[in-house]
């Protein structure tokens, strides 16, 4: 086949699959409305608010008026007389953070309940401690004041944005890409192209274009609107991150051709995709940070490609630092890719 009537074939796919995505509207809604819903709801979760106070029930006992008044004379702690069976259940229903049993009921000492693991119980227990302490007649030696500060790029939004634009880019490489291929092989549609001379590759590079074309579409709309909407900084060239959101692309449009390649159903294209993609929607820094897991599960963290894209957007978006200082995770990015290619391409069947 011709080099001319390659580059025909070829343009007449990618025609085909843009007239494919502004026909089905379902299309249209995940790859471009979702992402911007998504980010205002988390952005009105998690908006700058004052901090919220610390729920402490105390244990009805001799004493408890005092501790109870010395409670609601501190700042931040709301305090609730109740007896033990009342103080188990607002435990057992998260409606309380802390309970009291105050001194000289079972000792001389002020008892605190709480539950460990729960980062509000942690700090209600430093709050109802300062405030009983002071009450005793402690002085501090030292002054101190509180300066709250909220600089854009620091902002829990700041740091989602950028996380959301990878599991874009990842959920629309994949399923875009991969489930997509399956359907047309269940329909029949990859065995009529086998009838004619293209070549595998083509059909793939094609693909990729047009999945690389909606991805930048989908960036472009997904950042202006958290700039210009929620103040989210873009502190890097954006050049540099829409080549990062490019190679990105690339790489899971790579991962989904390898995963729809031999694929016959939609059962099981719908498994091995969730068996890719679930480690790193959890673990690859979306929501929170790579940091927050166990130090000896990092590393395999850091190799996985959402890891990486995560890793250089942020980079890029919010310090503004260019593309050299990113070459380790772009780089990763790119082997990603190119292995993902080479075996979908080797192991791909028309039918």
């Amino acid at each position: 086949m011709g080099d001319g009537v390659r580059q025909r074939a070829f343009l007449a796919l990618c025609v085909a699959r843009f007239r494919e995505y502004y026909r089905e509207p379902e299309v249209l809604f995940w790859g471009f409305a979702f992402p911007l819903l998504l980010s205002v709801a988390l952005a009105v979760a998690f908006r700058a608010r004052p901090p919220e106070p610390s729920r402490v029930v105390v244990l009805s006992a001799p004493g408890a008026a005092e501790v109870q008044a010395a409670l609601a004379s501190a700042p931040l702690i709301e305090a609730e007389l109740v007896d033990e069976a009342e103080a188990a259940r607002h435990l057992r229903m998260a409606r309380a953070d802390l309970v009291i049993l105050p001194p000289g009921s079972s000792s001389d000492e002020v008892e605190y309940r709480l539950d460990p693991s729960r980062p509000e119980a942690g700090v209600a227990r430093a709050r109802a401690d300062d405030a009983l302490q002071r009450a005793a007649g402690r002085v501090d030696p030292l002054s101190a004041r509180d300066v709250a500060l909220s600089e854009p790029g620091g902002r829990y939004i700041d740091f989602l944005v950028p996380g959301l634009v990878g599991m874009n880019l990842m959920s629309a490489g994949m399923w875009g890409v991969g489930f997509r291929m399956v359907d047309m092989r269940m329909k029949k549609l990859l065995r009529r192209l086998l009838a004619t001379p293209m070549r595998p590759a083509d059909f793939f590079a094609a693909q990729m274009t047009t999945r690389v074309v909606f991805t930048i579409l989908e960036v472009g709309i997904l950042l202006g609107f958290a700039h210009l909407a929620l103040g989210v900084p873009i502190r890097g060239s954006l050049l540099s991150v829409f080549f990062v959101a490019f190679l990105g692309a690339l790489t899971f449009a790579g991962l989904g051709l390898l995963v729809g390649s031999r694929a016959r159903r939609i059962e099981s294209v719908t498994g091995l995709m969730n068996l890719v993609m679930m480690p790193m929607f959890i673990g690859s820094g979306v929501f929170f940070a790579v940091e927050r897991f166990p130090e000896n599960v990092q590393p395999f963290l850091r190799v996985l490609p959402l890891t990486a894209l995560n890793d250089a957007l942020r980079a890029v978006t919010l310090e503004g630092l260019d593309l050299f200082s990113q070459a380790g995770p772009l780089l990763l990015l790119a082997a990603w890719g190119m292995v993902s290619f080479g075996l979908g391409l080797r192991l791909f069947r028309w039918s």
